[in-house]
């Protein structure tokens, strides 16, 4: 089950997918996704899957790609502080 979940939260919901593409109907957010360029999977009941990330950087403006499709990851340096 909890990996039902993580697919979800790395996913957008049908109602963001609504949103941005202004249709309910999976052929025409289709149609949107492919006339805007956007990257998208099916599923085997022909509906759009997009990935959050993917839609956080076309909603900015930015051309997603490999390198900043890829959270970061960090890890805390206090070295410098005193």
């Amino acid at each position: 089950m909890s990996n039902i979940k993580e697919l979800q939260s790395e996913t957008l919901t049908e109602d963001e997918l609504t949103t941005i593409t202004g249709y309910q109907i999976p052929s025409r957010q289709i149609q949107w996704l492919t006339q805007n360029h956007w990257q998208f999977v099916l599923t085997g009941a022909r509906r759009p899957i997009v990935g959050r990330v993917y839609a956080r950087l076309k909603l900015a403006g930015v051309k997603p790609s490999a390198s900043n499709a890829v959270a970061e990851t960090w890890t805390l340096d206090l070295a410098s502080v005193s």
